[in-house]
């Protein structure tokens, strides 16, 4: 099993930065990618982010430009950078872990709320 805590969610004005960090425990060994979703009230969770174990990186198109989804030296922390926030990027942020076993693994999420 694979346990992930987020952290660095929170109120932000539109046009700055933050920087979402999610750390892995437990199997870690097992992960072959992790990466962020989001969900905002009334819409479907969608993918921001995501970096494999090779370093192979992948953006929504909403976000390319403006994120930066990076790994630590270990593996097993994740960072997603976000910078030129709009108001569009409110949402919880989820950080999730898939392992080679097909099973996907889900922190608890963190709030972003942008503010115009």
């Amino acid at each position: 099993q694979v346990q992930l805590v987020e952290s660095g969610g929170g109120l932000v004005q539109a046009g700055g930065s933050l920087r979402l960090s999610c750390a892995a425990s437990g199997s870690t060994f097992s992960i072959t990618s992790m990466g962020w979703y989001r969900q905002a009230p009334g819409k479907q969770r969608e993918l921001v982010a995501t970096v494999s174990r090779g370093g192979n990186t992948n953006y929504a198109d909403s976000v390319k430009g403006r994120a930066t989804i990076s790994r630590d030296n270990a593996g097993n922390t994740v960072y997603l950078q976000m910078n030129s926030l709009k108001p569009e990027d409110t949402a919880v942020y989820y950080c999730h872990a898939y392992v080679v076993e097909g099973v996907l693994y889900w922190g608890q999420g963190t709030q972003v709320t942008v503010s115009s």
